[in-house]
C-alpha cells in the first residue's frame, strides 16, 4: 500500500533536484551561474502536478539554497490538502509519442496518437490531448520541418576527471544452476567510469529489476567513491523511484538517454563488447555452476586482466594507471555509516488485529500499539527474515520479529480485573488496575 500524497511529494522534490543537480557541485559564487538559470528558465518541463511548464530563475536559487542548506529533504514542498493530480503523461507513453514521431515525421500530431493507440502500449481512457502532445513533441525538437532523424549529431566525449561520470547498462549473460538443479538466465549488470574506463562494480544477477541493480550500485560507491553523474537507459529499474532517491540523497545526477539510442553509451557497450570476447568465450562448465562461481570469474578478469591492460582510448595507459591520475576529486563514502540505510527498500503494510505483517510471504510481528495502523518497512531484500525497521510518521518502533507461533503460545496475557463495584462498569476503571490484573499462561 502506497501513499499518494507522499508519492507525489517525492515526485515534485525529484523534479527540483533534477533541475539543479547541474549546480549543486559547482562552489558558491560561481560566475556564469546566473546565464545557466536563465538559460533553463527560458525553458519548456513537465512540471509534476501543476499545469505550469516554467520556473523563475529566483525560484531555482532558492531550490539550490536549500539544498544547500538541508540536503535533498529540503526540496520537499509543504504538505497542501487540495494538491491536485498529475497532467503530466507517464514517461512510457511520452517515450512511445516521441519515438512514432521520429520514425516518421510526416505524421501530423492526430495520426501520432492514432499510431499509439493502436500499438496497444497506452491504457484505454488515457487522455492524449492533441495540445498536450504538440507540446511534447515541441520540446523534444521534433515539428520543426526541418527535422531529419537520418542526421543525429553523434560528438565524442570525455570527461576530465575520474567520477564525473558514470555509465550503467545491463547485458544478457550464460546461464547457471540455482540450487544445483535448474538453469537460468543471467544478466550482467555493470558500471563504468567515463574518465578511466575503470569498471566500479560488475556482477552477474537472476534478474534485471531494481532489487537486483541496487546491491550492485552499492558496492560500486563503497569501492570507487560517489559519483557525480550517473548515466543510465530508460529501462524500468532504472526508472524506479527508489534508485531517483538514492541518487538524491547521494548528490549524483540521474541521466536518462533517449530510447532506442545506444550510441550515447558507447564506452559501456564497447565494455559489454569485451566481455563477450574474451571472457564469455573461455568460461568452462565449473564457472557456471553457480552464480557465485560466475561472478568470482568476473572479477578475476576485470581485475586480473582488463584493468591491467593498455587502453587505446586512454593513450595506451591502464585504466588503474588513469585512476591513479585523475582520481584527487574523488569523494569516497568514508565513514558514512548510513550507506546501508540509505539502500533500503520500503513497503507499506497495514498492521493487522494480531501484530503482524507479511513481507515476501514471511509474517512479522510488530509492537501491538501499532495494531490497525499503516507503516513503513524498511530492510535488505537480500535477508529476508530481517531485520526489518518498522516506521510511523518519521518515527521508529521496534523492529519487526518473524513471528514464531510456538513461543507465542507461553506470551502472558491480561485480563480484565472483576469489576468491584456493579455500579461502575469495568470500561471505566483506570488503566493502572488493568495493568495490576494478574495474568495467566494460555495457549
Amino acid at each position: 500500500m502506497t501513499d499518494p500524497k507522499n508519492d507525489r511529494r517525492h515526485q515534485v522534490a525529484l523534479f527540483r533536484y533534477g533541475l539543479i543537480s547541474d549546480f549543486i557541485h559547482l562552489p558558491k559564487g560561481q560566475r556564469g551561474l546566473g546565464e545557466k538559470l536563465e538559460e533553463k528558465s527560458a525553458l519548456s518541463y513537465a512540471i509534476p502536478h501543476t499545469t505550469r511548464c516554467r520556473v523563475a530563475v529566483d525560484t531555482m536559487r532558492h531550490w539550490l539554497q536549500s539544498y544547500r542548506g538541508g540536503g535533498f529533504d529540503a526540496l520537499f514542498p509543504k504538505l497542501r490538502k487540495d494538491a491536485g493530480q498529475s497532467h503530466a503523461l507517464p514517461r512510457e507513453v511520452a517515450d512511445l509519442l516521441c519515438q512514432i514521431k521520429e520514425d516518421n515525421p510526416a505524421l501530423s500530431v492526430q495520426l501520432v496518437i492514432q499510431e499509439a493507440r493502436a500499438s496497444g502500449k497506452i491504457l484505454e481512457g488515457l487522455p492524449l490531448p492533441p495540445s498536450t502532445v504538440h507540446r511534447l513533441l515541441s520540446r523534444a525538437g521534433l515539428m520543426r520541418k526541418d527535422h531529419t532523424p537520418a542526421h543525429k549529431d553523434h560528438r565524442r566525449f570525455a570527461f576530465e576527471h575520474a567520477n564525473d561520470l558514470w555509465m550503467s547498462d545491463v547485458m544478457y549473460g550464460p546461464s547457471v544452476l540455482v540450487s544445483g538443479k535448474v538453469k537460468r538466465k543471467t544478466y550482467l549488470i555493470a558500471f563504468i567510469d567515463d574518465a578511466t574506463r575503470v569498471v566500479p562494480f560488475a556482477s552477474f544477477a537472476l534478474a534485471e529489476n531494481t532489487s537486483s541493480f541496487l546491491p550492485v550500485f552499492k558496492q560500486a560507491v563503497m569501492r570507487r567513491g560517489i559519483p557525480k553523474r550517473l548515466f543510465v537507459d530508460n529501462g524500468a529499474a532504472f526508472r524506479s523511484q527508489h534508485l531517483q532517491l538514492v541518487c538524491a540523497k547521494l548528490g549524483v545526477t540521474l541521466i536518462y538517454a533517449r530510447p532506442y539510442h545506444p550510441q550515447a553509451k558507447g564506452k559501456q557497450e564497447r565494455w559489454f563488447r569485451t566481455v563477450r570476447l574474451q571472457l564469455l568465450p573461455r568460461l568452462r562448465e565449473q564457472d557456471t555452476r553457480s552464480l557465485e562461481t560466475l561472478n568470482s570469474r568476473l572479477w578475476a578478469y576485470v581485475e586480473g586482466e582488463y584493468h591491467q591492460a593498455p587502453h587505446r582510448g586512454l593513450g595506451n595507459m591502464t585504466p588503474l594507471d588513469a585512476w591513479a591520475e585523475r582520481a584527487s576529486h574523488v569523494e569516497y563514502v568514508g565513514h558514512r555509516a548510513d550507506i546501508d540505510e540509505l539502500f533500503l527498500f520500503e513497503q507499506k503494510r497495514k498492521v493487522q488485529n494480531d501484530r503482524t505483517v507479511s513481507l515476501h510471504g514471511v509474517a512479522f510481528e510488530v509492537e501491538a500499539e501499532l495494531v490497525g495502523a499503516t507503516v513503513t518497512l524498511r530492510f535488505d531484500p537480500d535477508r529476508p527474515r530481517g531485520p526489518v525497521q518498522v516506521w510511523k510518521d518519521s518515527e521508529r518502533f521496534a523492529d519487526a520479529k518473524p513471528v514464531d507461533p510456538h513461543a507465542n503460545c507461553f506470551v502472558r496475557r491480561e485480563r480484565p480485573p472483576a469489576n468491584p463495584d456493579p455500579a461502575v462498569p469495568v470500561s471505566t476503571l483506570r488503566l493502572s488496575e488493568l495493568r495490576k490484573a494478574d495474568g495467566k499462561e494460555a495457549c
